[in-house]
């Protein structure tokens, strides 16, 4: 049995995605040499899905709940040290919508200049992980900053309607959640 990850507590998700991609960088590149970059890439992608929806049922697990409260909660992680700003769009028990206005993920991914191995490193978690959280839960979303667009655009609805109504009073907190 695995020792549990406890990584991210102790180093935060933006400092633990650029340790992964520096070293998944240049091993990226070598097995791209030797058995074709799509190829290699359509693994890579396959992998993190599978390793987020993994994530995401720990965390579950770990917070005994899984509602848009637990996960409001669980936002702190993703934003540590400023590495989100958020904008609420809505918040209702069982509906959490937010806009990423400022992302330092897509910021580290464009300075280490792999902004394509970061749409599968970080972005590509997204729904994999919140199928993992919460398997009635759907993400929609329509734009990323590192995909370009101006903002990421989170849109959270959570089947259940009894969810925690702790996630609308916190993520008003600020742009930190």
């Amino acid at each position: 049995m695995r020792k549990p990850d406890t990584l991210t507590q102790e180093i935060g998700v933006l400092k633990r995605r650029e340790v992964e991609a520096r070293i998944l960088a240049p091993v990226i590149d070598a097995m791209g040499d030797a058995f074709g970059r799509e190829k290699v890439l359509a693994i890579l992608s396959e992998a993190i899905v599978k390793v987020a929806r993994e994530q995401g049922a720990e965390m579950a697990r770990e917070m005994g709940r899984n509602d848009a409260g637990a996960f409001v909660d669980n936002l702190e992680a993703w934003t540590r040290d400023g590495a989100l700003e958020i904008e609420t769009v809505t918040t209702r028990p069982a509906k959490v919508d937010f806009n990423v206005k400022h992302c330092r993920y897509a910021e580290m991914y464009r300075d280490l200049g792999i902004p394509e191995l970061g749409v599968i490193l970080s972005c590509n978690r997204d729904h994999a992980m919140i199928e993992g959280f919460a398997p009635d839960a759907e993400l929609k979303r329509t734009q990323t900053i590192l995909s370009g667009g101006p903002n990421c655009d989170f849109r959270y609805q959570f089947m259940d309607d009894e969810g925690d109504s702790r996630a609308a009073s916190s993520i008003r907190k600020g742009s930190q959640v």
